[in-house]
């Protein structure tokens, strides 16, 4: 079996995984068939790779199929935008309905689809930009207080921001550092300014870094 790479880099560009917002077996799936190194023009796949391999120890047990996966070992990958193009184009079609008459009773039918389609999405409420970021946090030494350092970062509150679910890794060394995951409104949050909070707890925090991002 053989990846579509091209399929793969375009999946990954927004995403941090192969499906949903944790690694899962769908990962673990396409991760046997990547041949290494990867080639520097799959930049995308190259970053998801490192990130999945850094869950290694935990590749038998991660939850979830490798369903998903299977996609992205055919021959061809259907774009979700190519069907979606499709079904706004089947939109449109009914829109105007098949109605080929140029008498006034069909115009003005017409008129009124046209009406009640522009009055819909006038008023269909907009979307807020939200991303899931999974977040690293790099410890001085072994002899950090790794409770105290989590609890200093989740002490930040922002409007906009909703922590998640961490878990510490081992870095070596007998060194572990912080991985956390949160969710933040584009609009709101800033990354760079959460980072500069973070590292305000300089007893602790040597370093962060943005391990991951997706749009939600």
């Amino acid at each position: 079996m053989s990846l579509n790479l091209d399929a793969l880099e375009g999946h990954l560009v927004t995403r941090s995984y192969i499906e949903g917002y944790a690694p899962s077996q769908a990962d673990v799936h396409v991760y046997k068939l990547v041949t290494v190194p990867v080639d520097s023009k799959y930049p995308h796949i190259k970053r998801w790779f490192t990130h999945i391999t850094s869950y290694a120890a935990e590749h038998d047990t991660l939850p979830g199929t490798s369903t998903a996966g299977q996609a992205f070992v055919q021959a061809t990958v259907a774009e979700p935008e190519a069907a979606e193009g499709k079904e706004e184009e089947g939109e449109d079609i009914d829109l105007f309905g098949s109605d080929n008459e140029e008498d006034a009773e069909a115009e003005r039918v017409k008129a009124e689809r046209v009406a009640a389609y522009n009055a819909r999405k006038a008023n269909k409420p907009k979307t807020v930009a939200k991303s899931v970021v999974t977040l690293e946090v790099k410890p001085w030494d072994d002899e950090t207080d790794m409770k105290a350092l989590e609890d200093s970062v989740r002490s930040i509150s922002m409007e906009g921001l909703v922590w998640g679910a961490s878990k510490l890794v081992p870095i070596g060394y007998g060194i572990r550092k912080l991985q956390i995951t949160l969710v933040v409104e584009d609009e709101l949050i800033s990354l760079d300014e959460l980072q500069e909070k973070i590292a305000e707890f300089d007893d602790y925090v040597q370093s962060t870094d943005v391990a991951a991002m997706q749009k939600l």
